[in-house]
C-alpha cells in the first residue's frame, strides 16, 4: 500500500475537539474581539486618571521618554488590567540579532513579609527596564561572555498585549535591547532611531514646501506574508525540514503549479479553518489582517495585514509568524517559513509595502490625479529614487540570507539586481521633467469590458511589474525582495535612513535656489536628481539575461549570493550615512555584519551535515536494498542504471563529508568561512542531491525513506 493511502487524515482531526469554532454575530459589540488582548488607548483611557492619560498621550505624540511618576501610574494600570484578564506573569519581548523574538517571564506575585500570602506588584521601573544576559545573544563581539549585562527598554509606541495559553495569559511588553555600554543589540533600536531621523528630515523639507502644520512624519509598512502548510506527519519524517527548514532532497512532482489552478483557488477546508482561527487570535492582538488567499505553488498561502507604523508593523509581523506556526499545529499542519522549502517549486517571500505619512493625515507618496503638479509628491518620490540608487547594494544586503540565495532571481522572486519600477504614468512625468519639454500628463482612461452589465473600469496609470524588486504601486513603494522568514526591521531601518539622507540633500539644493518660485525650484531639483539617478529605473523583464547585461552597462550591482551582498553593510558609504544620522555607528554595523556572516556559515554547515547524514544513513541503504531486489529479479538493465547512480551517490557523499571536516588552511570565521561554505559545502551538497533525486525516480516507492513532494504538497 502506498504511503499516501496509509496516511489519510480524518476530517474530525481538522478541528480542535473534533468540531469547528461556532460562528458568532459580529454586528454585536460584545462579539467584536479586535484589540481585546491589547493595552490599547481605550484601555488606557478607561484605567488611567484623566491627567495621567493626557500626559501619557502627549509624551508619546512628542516621542519623549516617560518620567518615573508617569511610568509608575501606567505600570499599575497595566498590571491590574493584565491580572483581571488572567495573566500571572509579564515579559519584555525583544528582537535580538537572531531574527526571531526573545522573552523571559517574571511573576507579578511576590511573597508578603510574613510569607503567608503573595502580593501582586509591578513598578514603573520594572515596566521600563529589564535585564537579560547580553552575552548569550549574538553580539558580533560587542559583548564577551564575561560581559553579560544588557538592558531591555520599553517601547511605549508599540502597545503591550496578552498572549493566550491554555493555562492562562502572559503580559507581553514590546521592548528594545541594548548592551550595558548602550550599543544596540537588537532590531528595534535602529528602527526607532531611523524613524526619528526620517521624521526630522521630512518635516524640515515640508517647511520649505510650504507645510507649516506637520510636526511629525512616520513611515508605514504593510507586509504580505507567504508561507507553506504541510501535514505534520510528513514534516516529522523529514530530518532536513526539522533541522534546516527546507528539503535537502526531493525531485519535482509530476504536477507543480503549471496549471495555475492553485493561485486564488478555493481554500481547502482544513486550511481555511486554520486561517480563521489564526486571524481570530491576531484580531485579539490588534493585528489588522486584511487578506488571505492561496498562492501560486501548491500548499502555499498568503496573509496580509493593513498598514501600520514601521515599528508596530515590525513587532506585529514577528508576532504573526509565531501565531500562524502555533495555530497550524492545532490542525495537524506545520507552517514552513523558509524562503525555499521545496527545490523546483516557487518559494516564499514577504512584500514590504512602504510609505511616508504626516501626522496631519497626508500620504507623501500619494501622487493624486495630476502627479506632475503635486510638488510634495515629486520631491519625496525623487528622494526615494535617489536613495535606492545610491544605496542599492545595501538594500540588497538587507534581504540576504541563506534561504534567499535559492530564491532571488527565480520566477517567483525579483532578481538580485535592485531596480525601481515607476509605471508608465510616473515615468512619463519624471522623463518629461528631466528633458525640460513635453507634456507630463497622462489622460485618464477606462476599460470597456464589452458587456453592458459590467461597468467600465478606470485604468491605473501603469501596469504592474512583478519582476521588479522595488516597484511603485499607487501610493507606496513595494520592496518585493524580502524573504518569508525575515524580520522587517533592518530593511525598514535602511529605507528610513537612506531616504532621510536623500531628503536632506534635495532640501539643501531647494533651499539654495530659494522659494520665490517654488514650483520652478522643485521641478529643477527633481529633474536634476532624476537625471543623475534614472539608471536605477527599469520597466522591463527583470528575469531576462538581457537585463543583467543592461544593468551591468548602467553600473548597477548584481550581488548574487549572501557572501557577495553582506559586505555592503560595512562599506564606507554605509558607515558614513548611518553615522551621520546616528542610527548605527561603525561598531554596531560591524557587529551585525559579523553576526550575519557567522549565521550564514553555521546554517550552511548544518545543511551540509544534515544532507550527508541523510544520504549515508537513509538513502544509500534504501538504494542498496533496491539493488538487491533487482538482482533477485534478474533485471540487468535496471540494475545497471541504479548501480551507476548508486556508485556516484556514494562518491559524492564521501566528498561532501570531506569538505564538512574543514581542511587545514581554511579560516574558521568571518567572510572567508562563509565563502568556503558557499563554494565547497553547498556545492558538494548540491552534487549529492542531484544524484539522489534521480534515484528517487527509480527506487521502489516502498523503499524510499523520505516523504515525496507529491505527498507533502498535495495532501490537504
Amino acid at each position: 500500500m502506498s504511503r499516501i493511502r496509509q496516511q489519510n487524515v480524518t476530517a474530525a482531526q481538522w478541528f480542535p475537539n473534533g468540531a469547528a469554532v461556532e460562528a458568532v454575530d459580529l454586528t454585536k459589540e460584545e462579539n467584536v474581539v479586535f484589540g481585546s488582548n491589547v493595552f490599547s488607548i481605550e484601555a488606557q483611557r478607561e484605567r488611567l486618571p484623566e491627567d495621567i492619560f493626557a500626559r501619557l498621550q502627549g509624551t508619546l505624540e512628542k516621542g519623549e521618554a516617560l518620567d518615573t511618576d508617569l511610568a509608575d501610574a501606567v505600570a499599575e494600570a497595566m498590571k491590574d488590567w493584565a491580572l483581571e484578564n488572567g495573566a500571572t506573569h509579564f515579559t519584555h519581548v525583544f528582537q535580538p540579532l537572531t531574527g526571531s523574538t526573545a522573552e523571559k517571564h517574571d511573576s507579578f506575585f511576590n511573597p508578603s513579609a510574613d510569607g503567608s500570602n503573595a502580593i501582586a506588584r509591578f513598578k514603573g521601573s520594572e515596566l521600563i527596564q529589564g535585564e537579560p544576559d547580553a552575552s548569550s545573544f549574538p553580539t558580533g563581539g560587542i559583548r564577551a561572555t564575561f560581559e553579560a549585562r544588557g538592558y531591555t527598554a520599553w517601547d511605549p509606541t508599540s502597545p503591550a498585549f496578552l498572549m493566550d495559553n491554555p493555562n492562562g495569559k502572559l503580559l507581553c511588553i514590546p521592548t528594545a535591547f541594548a548592551s550595558w555600554t548602550g550599543e544596540a543589540l537588537d532590531a528595534k533600536i535602529p528602527l526607532l532611531r531611523s524613524m526619528d531621523a526620517l521624521s526630522k528630515s521630512a518635516v524640515k523639507a515640508l517647511r520649505l514646501l510650504g507645510d507649516d502644520e506637520t510636526e511629525r512624519v512616520v513611515t508605514t509598512v504593510g507586509p504580505e506574508q507567504e508561507y507553506f502548510l504541510i501535514d505534520e506527519q510528513y514534516f516529522f519524517d523529514r530530518p532536513d525540514l526539522i533541522l534546516t527548514g527546507r528539503t535537502l532532497f526531493g525531485t519535482k512532482p509530476a504536477k507543480g503549479h503549471e496549471l495555475d489552478d492553485h493561485y486564488f483557488g478555493a481554500i481547502p477546508e482544513r486550511v481555511l479553518a486554520f486561517m480563521m482561527e489564526a486571524e481570530n487570535e491576531m484580531a485579539r492582538l490588534g493585528i489588522p489582517i486584511k487578506t488571505r488567499h492561496n498562492e501560486v505553488a501548491p500548499a502555499q498561502y498568503e496573509i496580509a495585514p493593513m498598514f501600520e507604523n514601521s515599528n508596530v508593523s515590525s513587532d506585529h509581523q514577528q508576532l504573526l509568524m509565531q501565531v500562524i506556526q502555533n495555530v497550524a499545529r492545532r490542525y495537524g499542519l506545520v507552517c514552513l517559513l523558509h524562503e525555499k522549502p521545496f527545490a523546483g517549486v516557487n518559494g516564499s517571500g514577504k512584500h514590504n509595502n512602504w510609505s511616508m505619512g504626516t501626522d496631519t493625515g497626508h500620504n507623501l507618496l500619494e501622487p493624486g490625479d495630476t502627479p506632475s503638479e503635486n510638488l510634495s509628491f515629486l520631491f519625496f518620490c525623487a528622494a526615494v529614487i535617489q536613495a535606492v540608487n545610491k544605496h542599492q547594494g545595501l538594500l540588497r544586503a538587507t534581504v540576504a540570507n541563506i534561504g534567499q540565495d535559492h530564491r532571488l532571481g527565480a520566477n517567483e522572486a525579483p532578481p538580485a539586481i535592485i531596480s525601481i519600477f515607476l509605471g508608465g504614468e510616473l515615468e512619463k512625468v519624471f522623463e518629461t521633467l528631466a528633458a525640460g519639454e513635453g507634456d507630463p500628463n497622462t489622460p485618464g482612461q477606462s476599460l470597456d469590458l464589452g458587456a453592458e452589465v459590467l461597468p467600465d473600469l478606470p485604468l491605473h496609470g501603469g501596469d504592474r511589474n512583478r519582476t521588479s524588486p522595488f516597484a511603485f504601486t499607487g501610493n507606496k513603494f513595494e520592496f518585493r525582495a524580502l524573504g518569508s522568514s525575515m524580520s522587517l526591521a533592518f530593511t525598514n531601518t535602511v529605507l528610513n535612513t537612506i531616504v532621510a539622507e536623500a531628503i536632506d540633500d534635495l532640501a539643501a539644493k531647494l533651499e539654495a535656489l530659494g522659494t520665490g518660485d517654488l514650483k520652478a525650484a522643485v521641478e529643477q531639483v527633481v529633474a536634476e536628481s532624476y537625471r543623475e539617478n534614472s539608471q536605477i529605473c527599469f520597466d522591463g523583464d527583470g528575469y531576462s539575461q538581457e537585463w543583467q547585461e543592461e544593468a551591468e552597462k548602467r553600473g548597477l550591482k548584481n550581488l548574487r549570493t549572501t557572501p557577495d551582498a553582506l559586505p555592503e553593510v560595512i562599506s564606507e558609504t554605509t558607515v558614513e550615512t548611518f553615522g551621520n544620522y546616528e542610527v548605527l555607528d561603525k561598531r554596531e554595523l560591524e557587529a551585525r555584519f559579523d553576526v550575519w556572516v557567522e549565521q550564514y556559515a553555521m546554517e550552511a554547515n548544518i545543511e551540509a551535515e544534515t544532507a550527508a547524514d541523510i544520504a549515508r544513513t537513509q538513502i544509500i541503504p534504501a538504494v542498496a536494498r533496491h539493488l538487491t531486489m533487482l538482482d533477485d529479479a534478474d533485471a540487468d538493465a535496471l540494475e545497471k542504471e541504479a548501480r551507476g547512480l548508486f556508485d556516484e551517490l556514494v562518491e559524492n557523499t564521501m566528498a561532501l563529508e570531506a569538505v564538512n571536516m574543514y581542511p587545514d588552511g581554511i579560516d574558521h570565521e568571518g567572510l572567508d568561512l562563509a565563502v568556503y561554505a558557499r563554494d565547497e559545502q553547498l556545492a558538494k551538497m548540491h552534487e549529492v542531491r542531484v544524484v539522489a533525486d534521480r534515484l528517487e525516480r527509480i527506487v521502489a516507492d516502498d523503499l524510499w525513506p523520505l516523504p515525496k513532494y507529491s505527498e507533502m504538497l498535495f495532501i490537504k
